[in-house]
């Protein structure tokens, strides 16, 4: 997966259907794009070149919400950020499929008695729909969820 802009400022393919089947299908957590915001690395330190990669829909989301709480001074670089991983990555919807997940999940928060964030949970739930595995800085929003495959990066 390669998260850096070209030489005329267009960000490089997200997957290369060209290059043969993707290695992982991954969904990458919001803590992992701020990260690569704050550290100025390349999403390619967390995952491969040929990864099928996406983000859920919340994450869009919570990216947009950093754009409009941002201020002013950093408002606009975080513009472009928000844009160029819009355009790089694709989102996967919030459907039918998604909620019964995501219901599924919700009760088995509700019983362990362990409670998560809400857009943890989402993003957990598009995970299990689509078959990908949660990429996160945050391993304790996404352990013990029955079916969630996760990826920890980072502390």
């Amino acid at each position: 997966m390669r998260f850096e802009l070209g030489r005329r400022g267009q960000p490089d393919s997200v997957c290369a259907p060209d290059r043969g089947p993707a290695l992982e299908r991954l969904i990458v957590d919001t803590t992992i794009l701020i990260d690569v915001e704050r550290h100025g690395e390349a999403l390619d330190d967390v995952v491969g070149d040929e990864d099928d990669v996406a983000m859920a829909a919340i994450t869009v989301a919570e990216l947009l919400l950093g754009v409009e709480l941002g201020d002013r001074r950093r408002r606009k670089a975080r513009e472009r950020y928000v844009a160029r991983i819009l355009s790089t990555i694709p989102s996967e919807t919030y459907d039918v499929d998604v909620a019964r997940a995501h219901a599924r999940l919700l009760a088995h928060a509700r019983r362990s008695g362990r409670p998560r964030g809400a857009h943890d949970l989402i993003i957990a739930a598009t995970a299990l729909a689509r078959g990908r595995t949660v990429v996160t800085a945050d391993l304790a929003g996404f352990e013990d969820l029955p079916g969630v495959a996760v990826k920890a990066t980072r502390g």
